[in-house]
Protein backbone atom coordinates (compact mmCIF):
# COMPACT_ATOMS: atom_id res chain seq x y z
CA UNK A 1 0.00 0.00 0.00
CA UNK A 2 1.49 3.42 -0.88
CA UNK A 3 2.62 5.66 1.96
CA UNK A 4 0.28 8.49 2.83
CA UNK A 5 1.54 12.05 3.16
CA UNK A 6 2.24 13.39 6.65
CA UNK A 7 -0.86 14.89 8.18
CA UNK A 8 -3.18 12.84 5.97
CA UNK A 9 -6.48 12.02 7.58
CA UNK A 10 -9.17 9.83 6.09
CA UNK A 11 -12.39 11.49 5.08
CA UNK A 12 -15.75 9.82 5.16
CA UNK A 13 -16.81 8.98 1.63
CA UNK A 14 -19.66 11.04 0.26
CA UNK A 15 -22.68 8.86 -0.35
CA UNK A 16 -24.01 8.93 -3.90
CA UNK A 17 -27.36 7.39 -4.75
CA UNK A 18 -26.75 3.91 -6.14
CA UNK A 19 -23.23 3.79 -4.67
CA UNK A 20 -22.14 1.18 -2.17
CA UNK A 21 -22.86 2.05 1.42
CA UNK A 22 -20.36 1.80 4.22
CA UNK A 23 -22.02 -1.45 5.25
CA UNK A 24 -21.63 -2.80 1.71
CA UNK A 25 -17.98 -1.80 1.67
CA UNK A 26 -17.49 -3.49 5.04
CA UNK A 27 -19.09 -6.67 3.66
CA UNK A 28 -16.71 -6.57 0.68
CA UNK A 29 -13.72 -6.07 2.98
CA UNK A 30 -14.90 -8.93 5.19
CA UNK A 31 -15.35 -11.19 2.16
CA UNK A 32 -11.89 -10.26 0.86
CA UNK A 33 -10.43 -11.01 4.30
CA UNK A 34 -12.20 -14.36 4.35
CA UNK A 35 -10.76 -15.27 0.95
CA UNK A 36 -7.28 -14.22 2.08
CA UNK A 37 -7.75 -16.44 5.13
CA UNK A 38 -8.89 -19.28 2.88
CA UNK A 39 -5.75 -18.90 0.79
CA UNK A 40 -3.57 -18.96 3.91
CA UNK A 41 -5.38 -21.98 5.35
CA UNK A 42 -5.16 -23.97 2.12
CA UNK A 43 -1.53 -22.98 1.52
CA UNK A 44 -0.72 -24.05 5.08
CA UNK A 45 -2.72 -27.25 5.42
CA UNK A 46 -3.83 -28.24 1.94
CA UNK A 47 -7.33 -28.37 0.56
CA UNK A 48 -8.40 -31.63 2.21
CA UNK A 49 -7.19 -30.73 5.69
CA UNK A 50 -8.53 -27.17 5.60
CA UNK A 51 -11.87 -26.78 7.31
CA UNK A 52 -14.35 -23.95 7.67
CA UNK A 53 -12.93 -23.51 11.20
CA UNK A 54 -9.34 -23.25 9.93
CA UNK A 55 -10.40 -20.76 7.23
CA UNK A 56 -12.21 -18.64 9.84
CA UNK A 57 -9.18 -18.81 12.17
CA UNK A 58 -6.78 -17.83 9.36
CA UNK A 59 -9.07 -14.91 8.50
CA UNK A 60 -9.26 -13.88 12.16
CA UNK A 61 -13.05 -14.12 12.36
CA UNK A 62 -15.62 -16.27 14.09
CA UNK A 63 -16.84 -19.29 12.19
CA UNK A 64 -20.33 -17.75 12.16
CA UNK A 65 -18.96 -14.80 10.17
CA UNK A 66 -17.57 -17.19 7.58
CA UNK A 67 -20.93 -18.97 7.38
CA UNK A 68 -22.65 -15.61 6.82
CA UNK A 69 -20.76 -15.43 3.51
CA UNK A 70 -20.25 -19.08 2.52
CA UNK A 71 -22.23 -22.21 3.36
CA UNK A 72 -19.62 -24.80 2.39
CA UNK A 73 -15.91 -25.16 1.84
CA UNK A 74 -16.64 -25.74 -1.86
CA UNK A 75 -18.28 -22.30 -2.02
CA UNK A 76 -15.19 -20.79 -0.39
CA UNK A 77 -12.92 -22.49 -2.91
CA UNK A 78 -15.06 -21.37 -5.87
CA UNK A 79 -15.05 -17.78 -4.58
CA UNK A 80 -11.29 -17.94 -4.01
CA UNK A 81 -10.75 -19.14 -7.57
CA UNK A 82 -12.97 -16.37 -8.95
CA UNK A 83 -11.10 -13.75 -6.91
CA UNK A 84 -7.77 -15.12 -8.10
CA UNK A 85 -8.95 -14.96 -11.72
CA UNK A 86 -9.90 -11.31 -11.16
CA UNK A 87 -6.49 -10.63 -9.63
CA UNK A 88 -4.63 -12.38 -12.44
CA UNK A 89 -6.63 -10.52 -15.10
CA UNK A 90 -5.67 -7.26 -13.38
CA UNK A 91 -2.00 -8.31 -13.35
CA UNK A 92 -2.03 -8.88 -17.13
CA UNK A 93 -4.22 -5.96 -18.13
CA UNK A 94 -2.37 -3.20 -19.91
CA UNK A 95 0.99 -4.96 -20.10
CA UNK A 96 2.66 -5.75 -23.42
CA UNK A 97 2.06 -9.42 -24.36
CA UNK A 98 5.46 -10.83 -23.36
CA UNK A 99 5.40 -8.97 -20.03
CA UNK A 100 1.79 -10.03 -19.37
CA UNK A 101 2.57 -13.68 -20.12
CA UNK A 102 5.70 -13.55 -17.96
CA UNK A 103 3.82 -11.96 -15.07
CA UNK A 104 1.00 -14.50 -15.30
CA UNK A 105 3.46 -17.39 -15.45
CA UNK A 106 5.33 -16.10 -12.40
CA UNK A 107 2.06 -15.62 -10.50
CA UNK A 108 0.77 -19.15 -11.13
CA UNK A 109 4.23 -20.72 -10.71
CA UNK A 110 4.71 -19.19 -7.27
CA UNK A 111 1.13 -19.21 -6.02
CA UNK A 112 1.25 -20.72 -2.51
CA UNK A 113 -2.06 -22.56 -2.82
CA UNK A 114 -1.14 -24.08 -6.18
CA UNK A 115 2.33 -25.05 -4.94
CA UNK A 116 0.86 -26.72 -1.85
CA UNK A 117 -1.66 -28.66 -3.92
CA UNK A 118 1.00 -29.68 -6.45
CA UNK A 119 3.23 -31.01 -3.67
CA UNK A 120 0.67 -32.69 -1.42
CA UNK A 121 -2.62 -33.07 -3.27
CA UNK A 122 -1.98 -33.41 -7.01
CA UNK A 123 -5.41 -34.98 -7.52
CA UNK A 124 -7.09 -31.89 -6.02
CA UNK A 125 -4.95 -29.65 -8.24
CA UNK A 126 -5.89 -31.68 -11.30
CA UNK A 127 -9.57 -31.41 -10.37
CA UNK A 128 -9.25 -27.62 -10.05
CA UNK A 129 -7.46 -27.32 -13.39
CA UNK A 130 -9.89 -29.63 -15.22
CA UNK A 131 -12.55 -26.96 -15.57
CA UNK A 132 -15.95 -27.74 -17.03
CA UNK A 133 -16.37 -26.42 -20.59
CA UNK A 134 -18.45 -23.42 -19.52
CA UNK A 135 -15.97 -22.53 -16.77
CA UNK A 136 -13.03 -22.98 -19.16
CA UNK A 137 -14.79 -20.67 -21.63
CA UNK A 138 -15.13 -18.06 -18.89
CA UNK A 139 -11.44 -18.35 -17.99
CA UNK A 140 -10.27 -18.09 -21.60
CA UNK A 141 -12.70 -15.23 -22.27
CA UNK A 142 -11.36 -13.24 -19.33
CA UNK A 143 -7.83 -14.03 -20.41
CA UNK A 144 -8.59 -12.85 -23.96
CA UNK A 145 -9.96 -9.60 -22.56
CA UNK A 146 -6.98 -9.03 -20.26
CA UNK A 147 -4.48 -9.76 -23.05
CA UNK A 148 -6.54 -7.92 -25.67
CA UNK A 149 -6.53 -10.92 -27.98
CA UNK A 150 -8.89 -13.40 -29.59
CA UNK A 151 -10.38 -16.57 -28.12
CA UNK A 152 -8.05 -18.96 -29.96
CA UNK A 153 -4.95 -17.15 -28.68
CA UNK A 154 -6.36 -17.06 -25.15
CA UNK A 155 -6.97 -20.82 -25.39
CA UNK A 156 -3.30 -21.45 -26.23
CA UNK A 157 -2.14 -19.16 -23.42
CA UNK A 158 -4.49 -20.78 -20.88
CA UNK A 159 -3.22 -24.24 -21.77
CA UNK A 160 0.38 -23.02 -21.44
CA UNK A 161 -0.41 -21.54 -18.01
CA UNK A 162 -1.91 -24.85 -16.86
CA UNK A 163 1.41 -26.42 -17.88
CA UNK A 164 3.25 -23.80 -15.81
CA UNK A 165 1.07 -24.63 -12.80
CA UNK A 166 1.96 -28.31 -13.15
CA UNK A 167 5.65 -27.74 -13.95
CA UNK A 168 6.71 -24.20 -12.97
CA UNK A 169 10.37 -24.45 -13.95
CA UNK A 170 12.80 -21.62 -13.28
CA UNK A 171 12.00 -17.89 -13.59
CA UNK A 172 14.44 -17.37 -16.47
CA UNK A 173 12.92 -20.29 -18.36
CA UNK A 174 9.40 -18.96 -17.80
CA UNK A 175 10.43 -15.51 -19.01
CA UNK A 176 12.04 -16.96 -22.13
CA UNK A 177 8.99 -19.14 -22.81
CA UNK A 178 6.66 -16.15 -22.29
CA UNK A 179 8.67 -14.10 -24.79
CA UNK A 180 8.73 -16.91 -27.32
CA UNK A 181 5.00 -17.60 -26.91
CA UNK A 182 4.19 -13.89 -27.29
CA UNK A 183 6.25 -13.76 -30.49
CA UNK A 184 4.60 -16.89 -31.88
CA UNK A 185 1.12 -15.64 -31.06
CA UNK A 186 1.90 -12.27 -32.58
CA UNK A 187 3.19 -13.96 -35.75
CA UNK A 188 -0.01 -15.95 -36.21
CA UNK A 189 -2.46 -13.31 -34.96
CA UNK A 190 -5.41 -12.84 -37.30
CA UNK A 191 -5.45 -9.49 -39.08
CA UNK A 192 -7.48 -6.85 -37.27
Amino acid sequence: MPARPAGWTPHAPAHRPGAHTRAGNAMNRTRAGLLEGAARAIAGSGLRRSTMQSVAAAAGVAKATLYNHFRTKDEVVRALLAAELDRLAAVAAGLPPAAALGALADEVAGHPVLRRLAADEPEALTALLAAAPDRWGEVTGRLAEALRTDAATAEVVARWLVGVVLQPGEPAGRAAAAGRLAALLDAVAPPS
